[in-house]
């Protein structure tokens, strides 16, 4: 049948013709056949992946200022934050003093927080609050607290809508916050660095902390929006 193929080729348009007609008629049993048994059984799909959902464990914690937690179950260890939605677990922490009396001025932010769902919160240490009473001064800073438009405005800065771990939260590089506006991250996994809309850029003292509801980072500057 090849040859006769061959022949067809070179011959006249007739021949072609009818060579072409026996051809099909002829192997198109085979060649079915040949086609049935090419194709393979369909492999089972793989399973779909799902994104990192930002939820970490007492393992995955790091940080220069984790020690400074409570141990074991005791209040504001990492045992008993990971069983609090977020704003109760952090009115528990040593670290957190200051952002505990914060929130707790804006009538409702704490439930508010509670009720979130998979959330990343950077809770800025009880020094960096200091330090913005410093550039402030007194009057300035007492007013801030005494204004729960502003101050529920610049906690919820710090508040990201999507759950990130260390590792998730560099990969995405930008976050976009509850309050509006937006935070550039950098750095690496074991340390990130988190650039505010000011231009101004935190260092994590104590990451991957797990709370109910959020993933919280505790850093060193009370971060701004750029207006």
């Amino acid at each position: 049948m090849r040859t006769l193929s061959r022949i067809a080729a070179v011959g006249v348009m007739a021949a072609l013709t009818v060579a072409v007609a026996a051809c099909s008629n002829n192997e198109a049993p085979s060649t079915q056949a040949a086609s049935s048994s090419a194709v393979a059984p369909a492999a089972p799909s793989a399973p779909a992946t799902t994104p990192d959902d930002g939820v970490t464990t007492q393992a995955d914690v790091f940080g220069p200022a984790c020690s400074q937690l409570p141990q074991g179950d005791a209040p504001g260890s990492l045992s008993d934050m990971g069983a609090q939605p977020v704003a109760t677990a952090a009115s528990s922490n040593p670290l957190l003093t200051t952002l505990t009396k914060a929130i707790g001025a804006v009538p409702g932010l704490a439930d508010t927080l509670n009720a979130q769902q998979g959330v990343t919160v950077f809770a800025p240490a009880d020094p960096a609050f200091q330090a913005v009473q410093q550039q402030l001064g007194d009057t300035a800073f007492n007013a801030l607290l005494a204004d729960p438009n502003k101050l529920g405005a610049l906690l919820q800065y710090h508040v990201v809508g999507t759950r990130y771990d260390a590792e998730s939260l560099v990969a995405a590089g930008r976050t976009t916050q509850l309050a509006g506006g937006t935070l550039k991250i950098g750095g690496t996994p074991t340390a990130p660095t988190i650039t505010d809309g000011k231009g101004d850029t935190a260092t994590v003292l104590c990451g991957n902390i797990p709370t109910k509801n959020a993933t919280v980072f505790v850093i060193d500057k009370v971060l701004m929006p750029a207006s």
